[in-house]
């Protein structure tokens, strides 16, 4: 792709044309204008016994529509063991299921090329055992989740699945998404642009990324995420294409960027149905945390498919994450701290860094430069703040948290998360009481780190793929890693994560007494990565709480 597309400017311009880098004319002039294949041979075919195969093909057609009509009526969502092109594939099938699979010829099968879903999931490596003289509190620490048996279960509905038939073949209305951020707050948004691609019933144009103001990272989608595995897994709910036909390519573009939070696929349909219908493009940007939270089931799980399945990383990074995570893995179970202590962290939570006055100035400073970055409560100062709970924990806070809930003084602690502001004086604290602090540039060896230097979507994503695999995963502070990290945890197998209670453990930690710890444990004990269904609070994210839309009970293991 070219490097002229969405240059640095945050803001997207129309000079030059946003979409012109997406044209690809010999590819979808081929498909649009195919020349039609003669039918003058068409009379010599039409011979009795063609006529009568005919014939016998046509009643077994009708059979199979009655069946399936009387299927249709009586049955609208299929239980978790059924497979299904848009379902989670696994090998045992009942005879019902198999019957209604082999009925349902409305949906787009190309079975041998279909990916098995448990397959396309982006899995961690197995849990490390524990081994050793471990006492209680340790041992407790480690200790894994009751999954209660939720596995992934993405059993979409006939009526998606008959849907889906017309849907992947589309090729006259275009979406094209431009995904803002940091990479997780990108990979929300690319799995709401396949969601409203859908809701609309258009074909997605791969996903423009735009260059992140902060972190100044040209990446592209392809240099980010493996584009044919993304394809792949969801050609049968969206059809994907890599760069528009010549055909959609207008000297005049519209850009909808003034897009209300909360929206649902109503609204999508009433606002953006019509403009697609007669130009056939949509170029949609700021989808950011848009799309409303509460979908239909079905919408629901396509996220979870687009989040957990599709968003496979590009072979570089993904090799390169999976050399680190086995390099942490092989020497013992270990923690992933997300350890929010960036600069940018400080100016934007509005708190102070707890390095001493020189530092705060440097951070009152940045804020006062650029008070746009501050986000929301502007009457509080960082004392409410913190208390309130919106700042992130310091690796002082982190480390007494760690000792409270039980962490061995040997745990080997793996930290993702950006460059701390203040360097190696802001881990002190940490590095005091758990010397074994492991990062990805200790990590890797001879340079491999190399073609990733200053591509911060990279180095998050290697973050991202070496966190997934440990044993315990904590975040310091609020945010998308955080999240996305937490619903995958749980989709992959309910691991381990601990959400810190900021608000109700800070006032324990300023009057510390000897049940210290046992009052930490006692606060966090149910928020340790065991199931929690979305449902239990309005307007959680399923990419969060994937149980249970995404997740049922299924009698035998499916991975």
């Amino acid at each position: 792709m070219a490097k002229s597309r969405n240059i640095k400017n945050p803001i997207f311009t129309l000079t030059p044309s946003p979409v012109y880098h997406l044209l690809s004319a010999s590819l979808f002039t081929s498909l649009l204008f195919s020349p039609k294949k003669s039918p003058r041979n068409f009379n010599k075919l039409l011979t009795p016994p063609t006529l009568c195969l005919i014939s016998l093909l046509v009643s077994f057609t009708l059979f199979g529509v009655s069946i399936l009509g009387f299927t249709s009526n009586s049955q609208d969502s299929l239980p978790c063991s059924l497979n299904s092109p848009s379902s989670l594939s696994f090998p045992s099938m009942s005879i019902s299921s198999m019957l209604l699979t082999s009925l349902s010829s409305v949906v787009p099968k190309n079975v041998e090329n279909e990916p098995r879903m448990a397959k396309s999931l982006m899995a961690p490596l197995p849990l490390h055992p524990v081994t050793g003289n471990v006492s209680k509190e340790e041992k407790e620490f480690w200790e894994q989740p009751d999954g209660e048996g939720y596995k992934p279960c993405l059993d979409f509905s006939l009526k998606y699945r008959k849907a889906s038939a017309r849907i992947s073949k589309e090729r006259r209305r275009f979406l094209v998404v431009v995904a803002s951020g940091g990479l997780n707050q990108q990979r929300n948004q690319i799995v709401d642009a396949v969601v409203i691609a859908r809701i609309l019933e258009a074909a997605l144009v791969v996903p423009v990324l735009q260059v992140n103001p902060i972190w100044d990272d040209e990446s592209e989608f392809s240099e980010i995420f493996n584009v044919e595995h993304f394809k792949r897994v969801l050609r049968a709910d969206v059809r994907i294409v890599s760069s528009l036909p010549s055909t959609h390519l207008m000297s005049r573009q519209s850009i909808e960027n003034q897009i209300p939070y909360d929206v649902s696929p109503y609204w999508i349909r009433a606002r953006f149905s019509r403009l697609l219908n007669e130009e056939g493009l949509l170029i949609l940007k700021a989808l950011d945390s848009k799309l409303s939270k509460n979908l239909p089931p079905d919408l629901q799980k396509l996220r979870c498919k687009v989040a957990f399945h599709a968003l496979r990383f590009a072979a570089p990074i993904q090799d390169l994450g999976n050399r680190l995570s086995k390099r942490m893995w092989i020497e013992g179970p270990y923690i992933a701290l997300h350890l929010r202590l960036e600069k940018d962290i400080w100016v934007r939570s509005g708190c102070l860094s707890s390095l001493g006055p020189e530092y705060d100035k440097i951070i009152a400073k940045s804020r006062e430069s650029q008070p746009e970055y501050l986000t929301g409560r502007l009457n509080m100062n960082h004392i409410r703040r913190r208390l309130a709970g919106l700042c992130p924990l310091s690796a002082l806070e982190i480390a007494r948290f760690l000792k409270a809930l039980g962490a061995p003084r040997t745990a080997r602690i793996y930290i993702a998360g950006g460059e701390p502001f203040g360097g190696s004086l802001a881990l002190q604290p940490l590095i005091a009481e758990f010397p074994n602090v492991i990062t990805k540039e200790i990590l890797a060896r001879g340079g491999e780190l190399s073609p990733f230097i200053k591509k911060a979507s990279a180095l998050a994503a290697i973050d991202y793929i070496i966190s997934l695999s440990s044993n315990v995963f904590i975040p310091s502070h609020g945010g998308n890693f955080g999240r996305i990290m937490q619903g995958h945890r749980a989709y992959a197998g309910h691991k381990k994560h601990i959400r810190p209670n900021k608000r109700a453990m800070l006032p324990v930690f300023e009057n510390s007494t000897s049940e210290f710890g046992s009052i930490i444990r006692t606060l966090h004990k149910k928020s340790q990565g065991q199931p929690e269904p979305r449902t239990n609070k309005r307007d959680r994210d399923v990419i969060a709480y994937p149980l249970p839309e995404c997740m049922c009970k299924h009698r035998t293991p499916i991975f």
